[in-house]
C-alpha cells in the first residue's frame, strides 16, 4: 500500500503524507514532475496523489506517462470547473478531487482506487479466522479485536491479501515502508515478531526460510 504524493506546496504535501500515513499507508513525497518521475522508473506505486500543476515537468506529462499500468492516479488542481475535471480524466487520471478538499475524503479515494489495484479484494478481508477491515482500520482474529500499530496493520494486510501466497521481504519493505528505509534492515523481522505476539496462539504466520512469509 504504497503512495507517492506529488505536490508543490511543501506544507500541504506534508500534511498529506501525514494524514495517509496515519492509515497505515507507506509514502513518498516530492515537489516537481521530473522527480515524480524518476520515483515512478525506480518504485512500484499503487496510488499518485498527483497536483496537476507542478513545476519542471507539468502534472499532464507526468500523470500520461504513467497511465496504461496498474498505478492509479489522483489528481489535484485548484480548478474545479467540469472542463478541467474532464480534461484531467481524459489525460488518465482515475479520480479528480478540486482544491480545497477535506483529508477525509481524500484518503477515502485513495482507498477506493487502492481496491482498483488489485483482483476483486474484498472491501473486508478474511482469513484464518482473521477479520481485516482496511477503511475502519479494524482487526480482530476469532472474534477478539486486536489493535495494532500502523506498520503492523499495513503488514498483516499484505499477508493476508496474497491468500495464502509467499510474501518476500523485499515486496513488504517496498509497500509497507518509504524509500528511505535500508534495504538491509531487520524491521521487517521486528516488526512480523511483534505482530506475531498481538496475533496470539496458535501461531498462522508461517516464516518460509529465505524466502518470506505467509497465512496458511
Amino acid at each position: 500500500m504504497r503512495v507517492l504524493v506529488v505536490e508543490d506546496e511543501p506544507i500541504l504535501a506534508d500534511a498529506i503524507a501525514e494524514w495517509l500515513r496515519r492509515e497505515a499507508f507507506a509514502v513518498d513525497v516530492v515537489h516537481r514532475g521530473d522527480l515524480a518521475l524518476e520515483r515512478l522508473a525506480v518504485n512500484s506505486y499503487d496510488v499518485v496523489v498527483l497536483d496537476r500543476d507542478i513545476p519542471v515537468v507539468h502534472g499532464d506529462e507526468v500523470c500520461r506517462s504513467v497511465t496504461g499500468g496498474e498505478t492509479r492516479i489522483l489528481m489535484l488542481t485548484a480548478a474545479s470547473g467540469v472542463r478541467d475535471r474532464v480534461a484531467g480524466l481524459g489525460l488518465g487520471a482515475d479520480d479528480y478531487l478540486p482544491k480545497p478538499f477535506a483529508f477525509v475524503e481524500l484518503s477515502a479515494r485513495v482507498h477506493a482506487l487502492l481496491r482498483r489495484t488489485r483482483p476483486a479484494a474484498p472491501p473486508v478481508l478474511q482469513r484464518a479466522g482473521l477479520r481485516i477491515d482496511p477503511g475502519r482500520r479494524e482487526v480482530s482474529r476469532d472474534g477478539q479485536a486486536i489493535t495494532l500499530a500502523n506498520k503492523e496493520f499495513a503488514l498483516l494486510t499484505e499477508l493476508v491479501r496474497a491468500d495464502g501466497a509467499v510474501v518476500s521481504t523485499e515486496h513488504l519493505l517496498e509497500k509497507v515502508w518509504d524509500e528511505h528505509i535500508d534495504p538491509f534492515t531487520n524491521v521487517v523481522r521486528v516488526t512480523m515478531m511483534k505482530l506475531r505476539r498481538k496475533l496470539g496462539d496458535p501461531p498462522i504466520v508461517e516464516t518460509v526460510a529465505g524466502v518470506g512469509y505467509r497465512i496458511r
